[in-house]
């Protein structure tokens, strides 16, 4: 064999090694994994909390902050609110998650006594963001298009009556509404689960998409591919 045909050989080895490993290392030994979902961070925030609550070496002061006397009145979205999705990626054969996520959020919830009688949510699709400068510019042009489609809204359609147990622990809820994303508004429905933290509402839910649905292009590409759905997810601070 001469020497040019092994120099090829192993010019070809070598980038079949780098394109089989260089995934592979990138996913499990450099990239930050993916942030838990808001769901599975309340839950998990919110058993912790109120573990540290009955604990008597806890002062009541502290654990009078995971509960409140009433809930009725108007509650606006304040800082610590994100909006985002979650979508499962294979890159070049290795199983990926991906999360992109905004805090520009705006919105209120109204409540009277334990019915939520309102609540409406904007997110400024422009400011989305996930770890991959190269996924965000897919995003903000073939997928989401967010030159023409610049947010996306939520808007509660019908009451949602919540049990007493609302006002101190978690309590999970479910709701129907309107939401826009990407020019075309369909009804949802959105399970959500609530927890009080220093005086706030805390909610987090998400909304499963399929992306047809919304007529929004499949995000696979050429060495990319994903499911043909993803997730909206949410965490939204609530103030009075």
């Amino acid at each position: 064999m001469s020497r040019t045909v092994k120099v090829l050989i192993g010019a070809v080895v070598g980038v079949a090694v780098l394109v089989t490993v260089g995934p592979w290392v990138y996913i499990n030994v450099i990239r930050t994994p993916a942030d838990e979902s808001f769901v599975d961070q309340l839950t998990t925030t919110s058993l912790a909390e109120m573990s540290a609550a009955t604990d008597t070496s806890i002062a009541n002061t502290d654990a009078a902050q995971t509960s409140i006397d009433t809930a009725t009145g108007t509650w606006k979205v304040a800082a610590g609110s994100q909006v985002g999705y979650r979508v499962e990626e294979v890159l070049f054969g290795q199983n990926v998650t991906a999360v992109g996520r905004s805090n520009t959020v705006t919105g209120s919830v109204t409540v009277d006594d334990l019915t939520v009688t309102e609540a409406t949510f904007v997110v400024d699709m422009t400011t989305i963001k996930s770890d991959d400068s190269r996924r965000d510019a897919q995003f903000e042009s073939r997928i989401m298009d967010v030159l023409n489609f610049p947010t996306a809204a939520f808007s509660l359609d019908s009451p949602i009556t919540l049990a007493a147990s609302s006002l101190s622990g978690t309590a999970t809820h479910t709701g129907t509404g309107t939401l826009t994303l990407r020019g075309t508004t369909k009804p949802v429905e959105v399970v959500v689960v609530s927890t009080i933290r220093d005086g706030n509402i805390v909610i987090a839910g998400e909304i499963t998409i399929i992306f047809a649905e919304w007529e929004i292009p499949n995000p696979s590409i050429p060495g990319i591919s994903t499911q043909d759905s993803g997730l909206l997810e949410f965490q939204l601070v609530l103030e009075r």
